[in-house]
């Protein structure tokens, strides 16, 4: 069984511990403030509250969110029963185009949907309801999937062999076993179709608008700032009671039963077997790459028929001698590489020293780690917003600062960062530092000899992850860039929302390479992965 590496001096967890602190405090938790001072500032939560287009806006954000949670959950239940309990060729494959679809930029995805679908479903309610479902598909699949992973096989069986056909088995056994995994993945799911906002940009039609929409407009064209605030802490307030629900229904439904290590899969038996499993594969995998195809195939479509010009003309700014289309998609993407670098290199120092941090700190460290998972309970809107209206004013005008953008992407790489680092440190044997010190080395050299070249890997898969947040980062950046800072998913929305069909070929020329660089780093991540949990996985 592993342990958490012994406690540390005060001095030396102190010391790791103060950068992420004010780092929390400076950029999280005082924009927070501000953005609360903001909302009680006069009239701004009556006057927002008493109108009628502030609810129809949260009706609308509700029930695209629970549309597209109930289509997730009912499309991904099949899929992640087929991963979860048979071998078939390809799985391996199929589960990392999955997963790489859920990281993939939302502004990509939406464009992906806008490539596919026929103009008379663009820029519609299905559309972006299609783009939800595919986007989050993953997450059924790994959150459900893993959980009928280790259920044991012997009550299905049973149930079988008494003459319960598949649909009995399923509602009567295996359902209720799974019941906290799909409340869990209805949650995730939830929150991020709540909160959606590069897919309603790209594919909602004028005035579809949810809540992180309508903070961006009231905020950027509009200038009511308090109104604003007022909005994203309505939003905040609503998505915390998703979260105690999901936390309330997990524990109802939770049922004490023997999971197994692992039950193992096996190769479809019969040809019903046989043909069932062939369909929903072959059916998961259309709908995984038929998007992204489309994608491809749109970045060579031009007024003239197929053509390169989208590619090759990607660096003119002019359609016509003394006609500019407003935005440079070379220099977006010089941009969007500068600002990942920048965000990595923050995410990685910050997130590995706090990691340290509570490792080291063992029980009280808890406070720093849940406190720096709280960007991920606020949306990248939210986050970007408050950072603006902070840093807007004197004495601490930074909101011309180049910096300014890579931290805020950094604050929302950082928890990944910590994650994928502490669970290597909290597994090293608090025995091989006592020996050290046994040795005769000071207690913070033994813990730096013997622990800290356990961070190496980690840190890397941290980097890929949060480099991949960081080049398809939206919400944040909307508001936190300006004029000839614009990254790669700001250009991408605006060259697709132009008119002219070789301006959204090269929309769609950033979307691909985009798309192409999320799906590298999401190998990377899986390369570096500890070897053991590969080798698991691909049993």
């Amino acid at each position: 069984m592993s342990q958490s590496p012994s406690r540390q001096p005060r001095w030396l967890i102190f010391s790791l511990a103060i950068i992420p602190i004010i780092g929390l405090g400076v950029f999280f938790l005082w924009p927070f403030l501000t953005l609360l001072a903001e909302a009680v500032t006069g009239e701004a939560i009556t006057n927002t509250l008493t109108r009628r287009s502030t609810w129809e806006i949260a009706w609308f954000t509700l029930w695209q969110a629970t549309v597209s949670t109930v289509g997730t959950i009912i499309i991904g239940l099949t899929p992640a029963y087929v991963f979860a309990r048979y071998k078939f060729h390809g799985r391996e494959l199929l589960v990392g185009l999955l997963t790489a679809i859920f990281v993939l930029p939302t502004v990509v995805m939406g464009a992906a949907f806008l490539a596919l679908l026929p103009t008379s479903l663009d820029r519609t309610i299905w559309a972006v309801l299609g783009a939800h479902v595919v986007f989050n598909l993953a997450v059924v699949i790994r959150v459900v999937g893993t959980m009928w992973e280790h259920l044991p096989t012997d009550m299905e069986a049973a149930a079988a062999t008494l003459g319960a056909n598949r649909w009995r088995v399923f509602t009567d056994i295996s359902f209720p076993l799974i019941r906290p995994a799909v409340t869990a993945a209805a949650a995730i799911v939830f929150l991020f179709t709540f909160t959606s906002f590069g897919v309603i940009r790209v594919l909602g039609a004028t005035g579809t608008r949810t809540i992180e929409v309508e903070i961006w407009r009231r905020t950027t064209q509009l200038g009511e700032i308090s109104e604003a605030a007022v909005l994203a802490l309505l939003q905040l307030g609503i998505l915390a009671l998703v979260v105690l629900w999901s936390t309330f229904a997990q524990r109802r439904h939770s049922r004490a039963l023997r999971l197994e290590p692992l039950s193992p899969r096996r190769t479809p038996r019969t040809k019903g077997e046989r043909r069932f499993v062939a369909i929903v594969v072959g059916c998961t995998a259309i709908v995984a790459s038929v998007p992204l195809i489309a994608l491809a195939v749109r970045s060579f479509s031009t007024p003239s028929g197929w053509s390169t010009t989208a590619w090759t003309n990607l660096g003119q700014t002019e359609i016509r001698p003394g006609i500019r289309i407003g935005i440079d998609p070379v220099n977006a993407l010089g941009n969007s590489l500068r600002i990942a670098v920048w965000a990595t290199l923050i995410a990685v120092v910050v997130g590995g020293v706090a990691a340290l941090a509570i490792a080291a700190a063992g029980r009280s460290g808890r406070f720093l780690d849940t406190g720096l998972m709280l960007p991920l309970g606020a949306s990248a809107v939210t986050i970007g917003f408050g950072m603006l209206i902070t840093f807007d004013a004197d004495p601490f005008d930074w909101r011309a600062s180049w910096w300014l953008v890579p931290v805020g992407h950094a604050l929302i790489a950082v928890p990944f960062v910590v994650r994928t680092a502490l669970g290597p440190l909290r597994a090293v044997d608090p025995a091989m530092t006592e020996a050290a010190a046994t040795l005769g080395a000071a207690p913070a050299r033994a813990w730096r000899e013997v622990v800290v070249p356990y961070l190496w890997r980690p840190l890397a898969v941290g980097a890929a992850l949060a480099a991949a947040i960081s080049l398809g980062e939206f919400g944040a950046t909307s508001f936190l860039s300006r004029s000839g800072g614009e990254t790669l998913p700001i250009a991408i929305e605006q060259l697709l929302g132009r008119t002219g069909s070789l301006l959204q070929a090269q929309g769609y020329v950033l979307a691909t390479m985009l798309a192409l660089t999320t799906v590298v780093l999401v190998a990377i991540v899986d390369r570096l992965r500890d070897p053991g949990q590969n080798e698991a996985e691909g049993s």
